[in-house]
């Protein structure tokens, strides 16, 4: 199936790089559908209807105050999908606009603009029908106890030259925070490297390449010193890192060489990873595509090698077999490592006992533990998937109703539903086992009969292996977006989850949340490798690669960013670039 997927693939695109005319108007066409398309389906494109809120009698009394702090994925997706109007929103956040990360590598060449990809929150929550409140400021400190949140203006200063502080209530907290860079306290890293987080480092990187360029057309500088200025180092060989890396590639080789092919044999790019392979979480096809990719288009790529040190002009790695240190020259590092604690998260995880993980750790339902209405979601969080173990004895107790010691396999199908919704690990596991049922896990683990008493050694044996199957959620925009429309779902039925405080998990009846646990549903990956080549891998691990799967990830991309005007912003810079190329001036938008 791969195999002709990507024969197919690879006929279409040699038939349309024989025709460049043809491809050209097929891209101008194909793209004004998708913006065609994506306008009729925008949810923020239709008008408000009133009749989906069944909380109406609410707003007769006092209203919830709901502080959401962050305005990433995460506390976007959770805004845009609330639509109870008995809520009183007030939004905090160092930024007053949403920006879709994805597509930051691509900002970083000018491959897309900074307004496209980017939304006001204010716009935003404009047409929404709760009341809302935004302030533009830092959250600094969290009081669980008062049930506070402390805040401190993220630009404006007083009389004195302070910045204007002051503290919001609440009734529900959403900490949807995100997460800064991971340098994992490396020398010189904060110092000289370049971070892929936010718009500003994506326009810093694309100001700073461009000034190596220019600079390394003067003719004073020697030889070696125009080597040095002109290699560019990436550390990362996860997706934004690869994708960059692949991006620069292209914008040198397609518009740079034109302007600037007095220096072309100096210019140099090297990609350092840790791991022994990059692209790591994805597919070994891709994986190993990726790496043959970027050897023939001549970027170095540096596995099983960790930086140690970084200075104003040299970077220091470890090879991890060999423990052998060596220095390299650089004109410009960009870090793209993963994932770190922001401050005001670690200092909140130190007052709730939780100072020795790396991320917020929430329950399936997305709620803090030891904190009253506290919820977290997105990069700054993650889930603590509960084990079936823990529960194994009162499992087994619940479905032993005439308390015999022992159940068969009719009794127990009464709960079957229930585990395999509290504990998502046991579905996994019966599907890495090629089992259709747990009633097939139950009689694999005896020797018996199907219709002998199964005993709670039993039922410990046929799930021993089950909870080896948890795996933490991967820190994407993906899983970020989900868990906003799963918590805005919970929000929207919470009045309705009150009345019943049990909910539909009959032998967990704990919390008072009626709603099912958030499931994450892998919808797949992409990973652009340059050339106009996308490598895709879809929840069944089908992979394709080609050219023609740009196409896709197009749509996709394009469907994904939170208004009408960001999709036709976005297409048509797509456009302008295949028509024109990439601006290379300075001038930030």
């Amino acid at each position: 199936m791969i195999k002709s997927g990507y024969s197919l693939f690879e006929r279409a695109s040699r038939t349309f790089r024989n025709h460049p005319t043809l491809s050209k108007l097929l891209l101008v066409s194909t793209l004004s559908v998708i913006t065609w398309i994506n306008l009729v389906a925008s949810s923020d494109g239709r008008p408000y209807n009133g009749d989906k809120h069944i909380h109406s009698s609410s707003d007769e009394g006092k209203k919830k105050k709901v502080v959401v702090l962050g305005t990433g994925c995460a506390g976007t997706s959770f805004l845009r999908n609330l639509s109870n109007p008995s809520y009183d929103v007030h939004v905090v956040s160092p930024r007053n606009y949403f920006v879709f990360s994805p597509l930051l590598p691509i900002l970083t060449c000018g491959t897309v603009e900074a307004r496209s990809i980017i939304d006001p929150i204010r716009t935003i929550l404009l047409k929404k029908s709760y009341d809302v409140h935004f302030e533009e400021a830092n959250c600094y400190k969290i009081d669980p106890e008062k049930k506070k949140v402390y805040c401190k203006s993220s630009k404006n200063t007083n009389v004195r030259g302070e910045k204007d502080e002051f503290a919001l209530d609440y009734d529900y907290l959403v900490i949807a925070m995100g997460a800064r860079v991971n340098t994992f306290n490396t020398p010189g890293v904060v110092e000289y490297a370049h971070f892929l987080k936010e718009v500003e480092d994506a326009q810093r990187i694309r100001k700073s390449v461009l000034d190596s360029f220019e600079r390394a057309s003067l003719p004073s500088l020697s030889e070696e010193e125009r080597k040095r200025i002109l290699h560019f180092v990436v550390v990362g060989g996860g997706p934004a890192g690869v994708e960059f890396a692949a991006e620069f590639h292209d914008f040198f080789h397609e518009d740079l060489l034109k302007l600037y092919p007095h220096i072309k044999d100096y210019v140099k790019i090297t990609l350092i990873e840790a791991a022994d392979h990059i692209l790591n979480t994805y597919d070994n096809k891709i994986t190993a595509f990726a790496e043959e990719k970027f050897q023939r288009d001549g970027i170095h790529v540096k596995t099983g090698s960790m930086v140690v040190q970084v200075t104003d002009t040299e970077i220091s790695a470890k090879e991890r077999k060999t423990g052998e240190v060596s220095n390299t020259p650089y004109g410009m590092v960009v870090w793209a490592t993963g994932n770190g604690t922001r401050p005001e998260i670690m200092a909140f995880m130190k007052q709730i006992g939780q100072a020795n993980r790396h991320a917020l750790a929430t329950d399936e339902w997305l709620r803090v533990g030891r904190c009253e209405n506290v919820y977290a979601l997105g990069d700054c969080a993650t889930v603590n998937q509960r084990q079936v173990m823990e529960d194994i004895a009162f499992i087994f107790n619940k479905a032993d109703k005439n308390k015999s010691g022992t159940l068969n396999l009719k009794d127990f199908q009464e709960i079957v539903d229930d585990i395999l919704e509290r504990y998502p690990q046991v579905k996994l596991h019966l599907k890495r086992r090629k089992m259709r049922n747990f009633s097939a896990l139950l009689k694999n683990s005896q020797e018996s009969a199907q219709n002998q008493a199964i005993e709670i050694e039993n039922f410990k044996s046929a799930l021993s292996e089950v909870d080896s199957q948890i795996i933490n959620l991967p820190a994407t925009a993906q899983v970020a977006g989900q868990q906003g429309e799963y918590l805005a779902d919970c929000f929207n039925r919470m009045e309705e989850c009150e009345k019943y405080p049990e909910g539909p998990l009959r032998f967990r009846g704990s919390g008072r949340h009626q709603f099912h646990p958030f499931r994450y549903n892998n919808l797949g990956k992409f990973a652009p490798l340059g050339g106009k080549q996308v490598a895709i891998q879809s929840p069944g691990d089908w992979v394709w690669i080609g050219r023609s799967t740009r196409w896709i990830w197009y749509s996709v991309y394009t469907s994904k960013l939170a208004s009408w005007r960001a999709r036709t912003s976005v297409i048509s810079d797509w456009v302008k670039r295949f028509i024109f190329g990439r601006d290379s001036s300075r001038i930030r938008d």
